[in-house]
């Protein structure tokens, strides 16, 4: 029977047993006034009893039926957000308890839970894994010196609750690098091996700031390629299939920049300087 049906029951019991206690509690009084005048006299100035009333849980049912109820992909996500938040193994009667999530009654649920990459199951028990098995520091930095060619901190942002803190720490102390990557814009752990001190003159490093790369991306990959090195990218492949498509390549036009002229309504009248450029209109 579907959840909401049996919170419909609840409330009709519920009525029906008010309506049972109101009746028999009216019965009691009419009778202890035929029989004992005097008792129901003295009680006439006390105040009378509150009627017995039901805990009234519906709320919190019509939440769980709709946790209950939601798509598998949301249960899980549940279940996985509870156990990165504890970091704790749970059973799934602990689970239930904590984020209403019945692993035991929803199979799909359960079988998709031991499947998923972040979830292990040792037979018992639910517990949260990262991609990458490190505990604290030391671990963090032992298994980013494994990684010459470096390690994406996206990888490492789960592994547990203070990774991000250690890798400022170990940046800091000079033991790893955080460069971006070009293309994602994300962050990559690079070891800096303590037994390599390398210290680059400022001529030289004046001298690559002087090289102009060539503007034809073209022209870059060809570069690339003459000094042994794969490109990231095939502009010709893609120039070729934007083609045949019938997309442009061509950069669009930038909007010319509305320009201040005499009829516009001035704000900043305080700053002389910025109105130099007037058009006459």
């Amino acid at each position: 029977m579907a959840l909401q049906e049996k919170l419909d029951r609840f409330k009709k019991q519920q009525q029906k047993c008010q309506s049972t206690l109101t009746s028999i509690a009216a019965s009691k009084t009419s009778t202890n006034q035929k029989s004992t005048p005097t008792v129901t006299s003295s009680a006439n100035g006390r105040t009378p009893a509150p009627a017995v009333k039901f805990s009234n849980d519906t709320e919190r049912l019509q939440h769980i039926n709709s946790i209950r109820k939601a798509p598998v992909g949301a249960q899980m996500k549940r279940v996985i957000d509870l156990l990165l938040e504890t970091r704790q193994a749970l059973t799934p009667e602990q689970i239930n308890e904590a984020c209403y999530v019945d692993t035991r009654a929803n199979k799909d649920v359960f079988d998709n839970l031991r499947k998923n990459p972040k979830v292990h199951y040792d037979g018992e028990r639910f517990s949260y894994k990262s991609k990458h098995d490190v505990k604290d520091k030391s671990q963090l930095l032992y298994l980013i010196r494994k990684y010459l060619e470096g390690i994406a901190v996206i990888d490492l942002k789960d592994a547990y609750p203070t990774v991000m803190e250690d890798l400022q720490a170990l940046k800091a102390a000079g033991q790893i690098w955080l460069l971006s990557n070009f293309d994602s814009q994300e962050d990559i752990a690079y070891p800096n091996d303590p037994r390599v001190p390398i210290t680059v003159d400022q001529d030289i490093k004046q001298l690559f700031r002087e090289i102009e790369l060539p503007r034809d991306m073209l022209d870059i990959e060809k570069e690339l390629q003459k000094n042994g090195m794969k490109p990231a990218t095939n502009t010709a492949k893609r120039r070729s299939a934007a083609q045949i498509e019938g997309i442009s390549m061509k950069p669009k036009p930038k909007k010319k920049k509305n320009e201040i002229s005499k009829r516009t309504k001035l704000t900043n009248a305080h700053l002389p300087e910025l109105f130099q450029n007037l058009k006459s209109s």
